[in-house]
Order: C-alpha cells, then structure tokens, then sequence
C-alpha cells in the first residue's frame, strides 16, 4: 500500500495578515462595552460604523474610510435610539443606508450624507415597529434592494418591505433567542442557529423549516451558508467544552459531514466565509488570532492553511466588501478589529503574495456587486435570482443608478381617552422614564411661559379694544 502524504497543494497556502500602520488606523473611538454577542461594527467601501459607548440611549459613529486617524472626541454620532444599540448592518446595494437594531424593540434605517456626518443625527429615514422584546439580530436579502430580516427576543424573525415600511411576514418557529442568520447565494433559504440547541433551513417567504439538527454533542452558536456548495458551517462547543467547527450538507442534517475542534478557550468563535477564494476565517471574541482554513468538497473538507497572531484582544471584527479591497496588493480579505481597551480600529488586510504586479484573475473571479437582482416586491412574489457579478479588474464597478426612497407613511392614532396611544408609548425602562419626564418638565416650562406671553397680549389687545370703543362715540 503506497503512502501518500496529506499535503495538497493550494494557491491560498502563503496567505498572511498584514496590520496597517498604525497612522491609517482608528484612534480614539468609544467603541461599546456591551456584552452581546455582536461584532458592533460594519464596513463598506465609503463608510465605516462602530457602536459607541454612551450615557443613555444608544448611538454609533460613522466615518469615512479615508478618514484615518485620532478621531474627535466629540464627533458627531447617530444617536436616534433609546436603548443599546445592539447591531448594525449596511445595505448592501445604497452605500450611504445602514441599518441598526436596539433595545428599545425598535429597527431604523439611517440614510448618511455623501460626505458623511458635520452634526448628530436623530431623525431616522425609517423607524420600524414590530417586536415584542429588544431586537438583538438585523441582516439584509443578499439579492433584494429593499428586504430586511430581523430577529429579536420574543423569538420571532421578522421580514420588513422597506418599500412600504411594514413587516409582510413573520417566522415563528424558534422555542428560544435566535443567535445568528445567513442567507445562501440567492437568498431563497434562510439558516438559523438558537439557543434551544437547534440548528434550522427555514424557506424564508413561507417560514417552512426544511431541515433542522438538535445539536447535541455540537452546541451551535453561530452558522454560516459556504457559497454554492450546499453545505453550511456552524460554530460551537462540544460536549468536552472545547471550541469546535461543524460542516453541514444543507440537505440532510442528520449528522454533520466534519467535525473538527479548535482549541479549549471560551470566548465565541465567529466564521467569515469567502465564497470567492472558499476561505473560511475563524476569530474568536477575545482573541487575538485569526485562523483560516481553506474548505473543499472532497475530503479532508476541511485545510487548515495558516494562522494570524496578535497580541491585542478583539471585541468584534467589521468585513469589507470585495469591491473595497486593494486588488494591486492582492488583498482577498480584510478586517476591521475592535481592540476597546485602546480605543483603536486596526485594519489587517489578507494578502496572497505574489511577485507579478499584474492583475491576478485566478484569485479575483466574477463576484457580488452592488447592483440588485431583485426589488422587493418580485422577491415576495417568489421569484429567486443570482447575484449580478461584477469585475474587480481595474477597480471597475458597475454604476447603480438607483436611489433609495423611504415610503411616506400616513401617520396613524388610536385615541383613547383623549390620548394617542401610538404617539405616548410608554417607557421600558428607568433611563428612559427619567429622559421622558424631564422632556415633560421641559415642555411644561415652554407651555407655561408661552401662556404667560399670550396672556399678557391678550390683556394688550383688550385695552387696545377699549380704547377703540371710547375714542368711536366721540368722533360720532
């Protein structure tokens, strides 16, 4: 029997992270000390958005790219909500919409000036009414320009048409809090891990669930879809308590294909997924590592490639686009990582080294662009569509013509006892009482001072009227 060695070859075998200097990094961001299990952070190729820490209420900031360095410490920040701000994510198609969930139940839509923030902004494009519970998940159709799903404690997924600003369906299928959602390639299946151990394929317009997995000897905690491969990758811990990675066939959730365990730490292992490269990048939230293994639809499944090492622990880690990297440094991947301890936002780009300066098509195929294959309307009608590719030779990117219009909604009332119910929604929680009753006593003093000014111009023109009726008998 001939031996054969398990070494393969691979083009993404020298892949290494590079750290920017720290001139281009981010200084001085409050980033959140929140304890949910979220990255706080999103990227795309203009802006870049950091949940920040704040004294009541809930904001982010939001910075151009370009803008690198020590930031302002009063730098304007989107600061509508009025709990914690638990996620943030933008729209993948309008590069100035960002979506963002909170505590206070609530999804809004923000839409940034083209040259970003001068002032706090307060007023959302769209404010979006539907939970129960705080909302802890939001994540964007990968082929619709105006579906959004979010997922909140009251354990129910909800899928909101941005074009009339209303909520068309809800999935209620979920027995616990829902810890992650990924779409496939088209978006036409939706997986979903949850806190009661199960691992779910929902059919996302009729909230079917296809397949499901009680995991367990493998608890999930995170689940991605891997591109076109009919397979999904979940994170978790086994039943020893050691990190561990599961992979999936999407059709058959009986048993997993692969299972492998990573090491014996505790914090969240979080899977970044690069259908393009099929590369799979695992960070774990108080880490200082990347991993990243090279994944495969024939056995081993699974090759590990190589390992970034940094001494500084990350909260949480923003993505960039593909159409936002460096392809004349072959950059395939680049991170944003939240170190909170120092304030700071270090970009790590992934680079594949090569000698050529030339462009290199065999690791820059036809991706995911940003112009929609769907509107949400043909979505929720059932038609299902690819992403429209688009070439990354040359920094050329398809022009999107399109402009994101907020539905103008009639404002609604249910009066009871000559109250607005939908206009006074009662407090959830201290803070919030407190900020509501010294607004009341702000608007009580205005009240009580206007009626000052109107009695005294009430009790001027009743003097004028009096003398107007003693001067009209005598000029009789």
């Amino acid at each position: 029997m001939s031996w054969r060695p398990t070494y393969r070859s691979s083009k993404f075998r020298n892949v290494y992270g590079k750290v920017t200097h720290r001139e281009h990094c981010f200084d001085g961001v409050p980033i959140t000390k929140n304890v949910h299990d979220n990255h706080f952070c999103a990227v795309n190729s203009k802006f870049l958005a950091v949940v920040t820490e704040s004294s009541g209420g809930g904001s982010f900031i939001v910075i151009p790219v370009v803008q690198a360095g020590r930031l302002d410490s009063h730098y304007p920040k989107v600061c509508g909500h009025q709990g914690n701000v638990l996620d943030i994510k933008w729209n993948p198609f309008f590069e100035n919409i960002i979506a963002s969930c909170s505590e206070d139940t609530s999804v809004r839509v923000w839409e940034i000036p083209e040259d970003g923030l001068r002032r706090n902004m307060s007023e959302a494009v769209l404010e979006l009414y539907g939970h129960s519970r705080r909302v802890g998940l939001i994540e964007w159709h990968p082929t619709s320009s105006g579906i959004l799903f979010s997922a909140g404690y009251d354990y129910k997924i909800l899928i909101w048409n941005l074009e009339i600003g209303e909520p068309v369906k809800m999935i209620d299928c979920h027995h616990d809090v829902i810890l992650s959602m990924s779409f496939n390639t088209d978006g036409s299946l939706l997986a979903t891990s949850c806190k009661d151990k199960t691992l779910r394929v929902i059919e996302p317009r009729s909230g079917r669930v296809l397949q499901q997995a009680s995991c367990k000897n493998h608890r999930v905690n995170r689940v991605v879809f891997l591109g076109n491969m009919k397979r999904l990758l979940t994170t978790g811990v086994s039943r020893w308590n050691t990190r561990q990675i599961a992979l999936w066939d999407q059709e058959d959730l009986s048993m997993p294909i692969a299972e492998e365990d990573i090491d014996g730490l505790s914090g969240l292992l979080f899977p970044f997924y690069d259908a393009d490269t099929h590369m799979l990048y695992l960070a774990g939230k108080g880490d200082g590592n990347i991993r990243y293994f090279e994944i495969t639809t024939e056995k081993p499944y699974l090759q590990y490639l190589m390992e970034f090492r940094s001494p500084s622990p990350q909260k949480g880690l923003g993505v960039m686009p593909k159409h936002g990297l460096d392809v004349s440094a072959c950059e395939v991947f680049r991170f944003y990582k939240l170190v909170t301890l120092k304030g700071l936002i270090e970009p790590i780009s992934m680079i594949v080294p090569r000698r050529s300066d030339t462009y290199q098509e065999d690791i820059y195929p036809m991706t995911a662009g940003t112009e929609p294959a769907l509107s949400a309307s043909e979505w929720l009608s059932g038609i299902d569509r690819d992403p429209v590719l688009m070439s990354l030779k040359e920094g050329y990117r398809r022009p999107n013509q399109l402009v994101f219009k907020a539905p103008v909604k009639e404002k609604k009332s249910v009066v009871v006892n000559g109250i607005d119910l939908l206009e006074n929604i009662p407090p959830r929680t201290e803070n919030e009482l407190l900020r509501m009753f010294f607004r009341q006593q702000d608007e009580l003093r205005r009240l009580k001072e206007e009626l000052t000014t109107k009695d005294v111009r009430i009790r001027q023109l009743e003097l004028e009227l009096n003398n107007l009726k003693n001067v009209s008998p005598n000029n009789v």
